[in-house]
């Protein structure tokens, strides 16, 4: 079985939006703290969602590459 820690980020979600595009590098972490906030009730803008799906698009297309760190 695997066990998941979640943390919260301090930052923003433009600013960990802003972060994954110039390092062209997602945590997992990261992944699934985005994951979390599309698929949660939680107050994000329509421009939040469009960020996050950007990401998860770039990662499909190998353009963002997912790290363990």
């Amino acid at each position: 079985m695997v066990r998941v820690t979640q943390r919260k980020s301090s930052l923003s979600i433009g600013q960990q939006v802003d972060r994954i595009f110039s390092s062209s590098q997602l945590s997992r972490i990261e992944y699934l703290n985005l994951m979390s906030a599309i698929l949660s009730d939680s107050q994000i803008t329509d421009m939040e969602r469009h960020q996050i799906n950007r990401i998860f698009d770039h990662v499909q297309a190998g353009r963002i590459t997912l790290t363990d760190a």
